[in-house]
């Protein structure tokens, strides 16, 4: 079981309980999670073959109204979602120079179901002097899955920069690769797709979407065009609307074009797609 079910599993009894109110803003616990998984993803430094170092301060900042609806309970939930961050370094052998910490904080520039994700490494010494660089603030949207990675500048759906590692420490590449290069020899990544509990390999290096029976994977939802998107494959895998009525929702914002990652949510019509990667 992925670690991001486990944690809504954990969630539900609250979500269920306690916070039934506070969840019906369109940011969502699971989305936040998300969010911290892919920042210490991006801003993992390598110190030595054995350890590789993540940072363990988070701070999401949220819209006015969200933040007074989450504020009472900004305690429990940043517990949860430190522990969230805690079970996916342990599966990706990551480890921490500090206890993990997560903040809410308000941000008057953002609207609601608006959210951005900051975080920064500090060492367990009464200096919390900071190991590592701040990383850059992060936009997402609403809705279950990733926020987006687009900084609020550039194309839509155009990938970010990642943060520079501190000197002398060689960035991480993700799984499969080295940094600045393709797969590694031998390493073969397989790539599918998840329909309503569905599997769909990808065994091609672009698979269409859409309602017609002459699409790779045909989705019986109105609101999808005949050729609605394709998914191309590759370093990184890709996602491009082919001309669609309605257009594509990818980790919850609109776009023509947009970068994917293991665990992508893609919205078409009234379907999600999520969108899977694994090496092996």
């Amino acid at each position: 079981m992925g670690v991001l079910k486990r944690f809504e599993q954990r969630l539900e009894g609250l979500v269920n309980g306690t916070f039934a109110k506070v969840f019906k803003s369109e940011v969502q616990p699971v989305e936040i999670a998300g969010a911290l998984q892919r920042e210490c993803d991006n801003n993992a430094t390598i110190w030595n073959r054995d350890r590789t170092v993540v940072p363990n301060d988070f701070i999401v900042e949220l819209s006015a109204p969200d933040f007074e609806r989450l504020s009472p309970y900004s305690g429990q939930l940043g517990d949860e979602l430190a522990g969230m961050v805690r079970d996916y370094a342990k599966q990706q052998r990551y480890t921490f120079m500090g206890p993990i910490k997560v903040h809410l904080e308000k941000a008057d520039d953002l609207d609601t179901g608006l959210y951005r994700v900051r975080s920064r490494t500090l060492a367990s010494s009464t200096s919390q002097t900071p190991e590592g660089p701040p990383a850059g603030p992060q936009p997402g949207r609403g809705g279950y899955g990733y926020p987006p990675q687009a900084a609020p500048v550039g194309p839509a759906g155009a990938p970010p920069m990642p943060s520079a590692p501190p000197p002398g420490r060689p960035a991480v590449a993700p799984a499969g690769q080295r940094p600045g290069a393709g797969p590694l020899p031998g390493g073969r990544v397989r790539h599918w797709i998840e329909i309503n509990g569905t599997r769909h390999q990808i065994s091609r290096p672009t698979l269409v979407l859409g309602r017609s029976t002459e699409a790779d994977v045909r989705i019986d939802d109105p609101g999808v065009s005949r050729r609605h998107c394709e998914i191309r494959t590759g370093t990184p895998s890709t996602i491009q609307d082919l001309g669609s009525t309605n257009g594509i929702v990818v980790d919850g914002q609109h776009t023509t074009r947009a970068t994917l990652r293991d665990g992508s949510r893609i919205v078409v019509g009234s379907t999600t797609i999520i969108y899977r990667q694994a090496e092996g």
